[in-house]
Formats: C-alpha cells, structure tokens, sequence
C-alpha cells in the first residue's frame, strides 16, 4: 500500500494566533525562489487509493501532526520534535494500527533523512521507504566475510563511489517508467546498491535510482529504497505516485477553505485543520 507523507502550510499572520511560525510555502516556492510564510505546519500521511471513476490515484489524508517551533516547545516545556520525528511518529502508528499490511512510504526532499530510512529499515517486514536522495551520499560496501578477531566488529566496508561519481563513471540504461500525470515517459536511469552511513547512527542498506527525463521538462533526480530487492523502475514510478497528496492540498484550499480559517486559541488550532483534511477524505469517499 502506498502511504505518500509531505507537509502543508495554513497562513495566519494575527498576533494573537497560537503556535503559528515562519516556515516555508512549498506551493509559492520553486527550485530557485523559497517563500516563507507565517501561519501553522502540517505533517500528514495519506493513502494512496486507485478509484474506479478516474484514470489518477486519490491521496486520502488519514493521519496528521502539526509541527511546533522551537520557541514555543521551550515555552510550554516540551520536547522539540522535527519534521523527520512527527513524519516517523505516524509512521509507527500506521504500522501499529495495521501489523498485517506492508506499506510504502513516500516521502519528498524534506523527509529524505537517514533516521526515516533507519527507522523502515528496523521495520522492513511492515514498512518500505522510497524518497528523494543525495548525490553527495556517504556510501560502503558490506563487511568482507574475515575470520574473528578481538574487539568491536566493523558494520562497513570499504568507501564506496557517491552517487554522483556512479553516475558519472557508469552508463545510463533507457527505460519507459510510470511518470506524472499518469502516463509514461522515455527515460535514462543508473542504480546501485550500498551501505548509507551516518555518523553515530550505523548504516542502511539501500538502492539508489538516478533519473534523466530525456524530454528535459524535469531535472535530474536521485531516489533511494530501504529495499535493494525493488528495479529503478519501481522505484521511480512509486514516488511519481507521491504527487495526488499535493493535488489533495490544492482542492482542500479550494474547495474546504483550509488557508482562510480564522481560529487563534489553542483548541480551535489544533482541530480544525485535522477536521478540514478528514472531511476531504469522508467527501471522496462518499
């Protein structure tokens, strides 16, 4: 079952609103050009669901967080919790709610951390992460089988090419793959496997995926799986499956009024956004 994961802004500038922030509005912003607004951070998983009336996959929201600044946890005594650690907090619930299902969690740019991948990693019987990567990635080979010797075993091998250098050293191989929209596209990839590591925090075994859109409308990508089984192919055609969740904040702004609400006391906050994105969902479904 594919989960697409991703976070949304609902804007509030009045003084006394509470919790709200300056974070970043992924709908105003581009590559080149980041627009910051002020208002309050939504972290949501969604399932991605095939319907029978429409060619395009619907991203029905089923779980949500809201994502503290840092000031306010100080204020109020809390714990300070990233976007990475609320994504993985729902993750854990999810898999917690359903043991007998595996899912496929997709996640962009912002979610594509080593802690996210460590996390599907230690729960690869529930959970497979695919999500953008890193050209610049640290990656190893596995420990050579050697015979035992005294002290702490090492969990990496010899220094592996980034995948960047991969890219660069290798040849691309054509591939027609799912793509947006709903359709396919002609394109070049590279894959390889390895051990992703951080410091502190061990390593993972991943594949990675590069892309090249041979119709130059998009630019060039990496992509990771927390499963070296998954083809480039799969890969690239389960995050392309990723962007409904963005179509589904598009038409709660539209349609559910989700950026002109005009609550600012704390309970009010914190239910009417979760209300707004469980409405969208009852309404598709019915």
């Amino acid at each position: 079952m594919l989960v697409p994961m991703d976070d949304t802004t609902a804007p509030h500038r009045g003084k006394c609103v509470y919790g709200k922030g300056c974070h970043q509005d992924a709908v105003r912003s581009a590559h080149k050009h980041v627009v910051f607004r002020w208002g309050h951070r939504w972290i949501v998983l969604a399932i991605s669901v095939p319907s029978p009336f429409t060619w395009r996959r619907w991203a029905l929201p089923v779980l949500v967080a809201r994502y503290r600044p840092e000031a306010l946890n100080q204020a109020e005594n809390r714990r300070h919790k990233t976007a990475p650690d609320l994504a993985r907090q729902l993750m854990a619930v999810l898999i917690h709610w359903f043991p007998e299902r595996k899912f496929v969690f997709l996640g962009d740019g912002g979610y594509a951390s080593h802690e996210l991948a460590r996390f599907c990693h230690r729960h690869r019987r529930h959970a497979t992460r695919v999500s953008r990567f890193h050209g610049d990635a640290r990656l190893y080979a596995p420990v050579p089988k050697r015979r035992r010797r005294n002290g702490r075993p090492p969990s990496k091998g010899r220094k592996l090419p980034t995948p960047q250098q991969g890219v660069d050293r290798g040849v691309l191989t054509p591939a027609t793959i799912p793509w947006y929209g709903g359709g396919n596209r002609r394109v070049q990839l590279a894959t390889e496997t390895g051990l992703w590591y951080k410091a502190g925090a061990g390593v993972v075994p991943i594949r990675w995926v590069f892309v090249r859109d041979l119709q130059g409308t998009h630019r060039d990508e990496y992509f990771y799986t927390t499963d070296p089984l998954l083809t480039g192919q799969q890969m690239v055609g389960w995050f392309t499956a990723r962007w409904p969740i963005e179509t589904t904040f598009q038409e709660v702004r539209a349609h559910l009024g989700f950026e002109t609400t005009r609550q600012h006391v704390a309970p009010s906050v914190l239910r009417t956004a979760p209300c707004l994105l469980g409405l969208f969902r009852v309404i598709c479904l019915i």
